[in-house]
């Protein structure tokens, strides 16, 4: 441990690279101290998609390089990922979603041995179905495409105190667990149609509620409002071809 009741070396211990590729000194102090503690080391990076790599395209080459980045330079363990988008400042736009699922596709290709996440951030808050739909957009890309971790969820793009809860993470797993297998082909046609039901609203998505106000925070369990959404947004994935087993 680093000290009584602290990390062990087993925990993910989190470093981050600055945009785009790059790195400062306080970066590599931790990544040193970790590597020689023997530790897990988790090397996070969000490339922007319409910043500094340009467009999608562009973006894609950064998210590559990104990941070797955080095993040659840093000594990861794994790599978390999470392309962002510039303007709506989420992982589950349209856009970076295409760049999370063609640069994973393209790293499995040939080094499959590497670990890789993908962090989640959502436009809409807890509580909502928007929130949900995001959620299965970006799980359904992830598992897909063949990431092996999901970091998740973000909610409210993960700016708001107490803006997360539990039922977003759940219903990612069910969505994983959901499509894998699937075709590529239905994936896709899959991901149009879902994406197609929330990216008009960005500029006006629900903030949702925080979560006291969504929970039982004494049992732990969500509130019979919340669960109505989650009904509601299970109904929806249903519809397009998404059904998991306890739905």
């Amino acid at each position: 441990m680093d000290f009584p009741g602290g990390m062990r070396t087993s925990d993910s211990h989190e470093v981050s690279q600055l945009n785009e590729l790059k790195t400062d000194a306080g970066a590599l102090t931790f990544t040193s101290h970790y590597n020689l503690a023997a530790d897990i080391v988790m090397v996070e990076q969000m490339p922007i998609f319409g910043g500094f790599a340009g467009g999608l395209e562009e973006t894609t080459i950064v998210d590559i390089a990104a990941h070797l980045n955080s095993f040659v330079t840093m000594g990861g363990t794994w790599h978390e990922d999470g392309p962002i988008h510039m303007r709506w400042g989420i992982t589950t736009a349209r856009e970076v979603l295409a760049i999370a699922a063609h640069a994973i596709m393209a790293v499995n290709s040939v080094w499959p041995n590497i670990l890789s996440g993908n962090q989640y951030y959502t436009k809409a808050g807890p509580c909502t179905k928007m929130c949900l739909l995001e959620t299965a957009a970006q799980a359904i890309t992830d598992t897909c495409s063949g990431r092996e971790l999901m970091s998740g969820v973000a909610s409210a793009k993960g700016v708001l105190t107490d803006y997360t809860t539990g039922l977003e993470a759940r219903f990612m797993g069910e969505v994983a667990h959901a499509v894998a297998g699937m075709p590529i082909k239905q994936i896709n046609e899959i991901l149009d149609n879902l994406v197609k039901m929330y990216e008009k609203d960005y500029a006006t998505a629900p903030v949702g509620k925080t979560y006291p106000e969504c929970y039982d925070v004494v049992k732990v369990v969500p509130t019979d409002e919340y669960l109505q959404v989650y009904d509601e947004a299970c109904e929806t994935m249903k519809s397009l071809g998404v059904n998991y087993k306890l739905w």
